[in-house]
């Protein structure tokens, strides 16, 4: 099997971002971003989806945390597009819910070489600590934009607004690890009738 893995730099005057996945990985992860909410998040990416994620950020967070989250959202983009590679043989299309508490998230993704992001999450509160829920928007922009995917995100309830971020993004990890998953029914073919992605 041939390695699923890429490193992807991002250097510009507001952030300085480099990434590391393998998509074969068991979930490990190593963060250093300076913004400890959103690594919170990535480990469940990490965790559930059994990906392998190191990412290192240095980024204008004195003004706030919007670049950075933006622009690792981007660069993660970018190195999972290069992991995954030609799709021939995955499974192309994932998709998971998962509950947390009173919170149920249901998330769908399509690697399907076309950007989309239909996004709806009720939020019942502006900041979780000090994070303005605005940003994951911005993250997940930056992530469909760059790895060329199709990604449906519903927060169906929920009353606790880091209930319904972590169960999104939970099950953003879960339909990653199956959208990417290795078909051996569809070893070497590609997963659209098109012939290409």
């Amino acid at each position: 099997m041939t390695s699923r893995t890429a490193q992807v730099t991002r250097n510009t005057l507001e952030t300085r971002i480099a990434v590391s996945v393998n998509l074969d990985g068991t979930g490990q992860a190593v963060f250093d971003t300076g913004v400890p909410f959103l690594e919170h998040m990535m480990d469940q990416i990490a965790r559930h989806g059994l990906i392998d994620l190191d990412i290192t950020c240095k980024g204008d967070t004195h003004i706030d945390d919007h670049h950075t989250v933006e622009d690792i959202g981007i660069t993660l983009g970018q190195a999972m597009a290069k992991a995954v590679g030609d799709k021939k043989g995955i499974r192309r299309y994932g998709h998971a819910y998962v509950p947390m508490d009173e919170s149920l998230a249901r998330v769908a993704i399509d690697f399907s070489g076309r950007p989309g992001l239909v996004m709806e999450i009720p939020f019942t509160q502006k900041r979780i600590g000090t994070f303005d829920t605005e940003l994951f928007s911005e993250f997940f922009h930056g992530f469909v934009n760059h790895a060329q995917v199709t990604l449906h995100i519903d927060s169906l309830r929920g009353a606790n607004s880091h209930h319904q971020i972590e169960a999104v993004y939970k099950a953003f990890g879960r339909a990653l690890r199956m959208a990417l998953e290795e078909d051996p029914r569809m070893a070497g073919v590609m997963p659209s009738t098109k012939g290409s992605l």
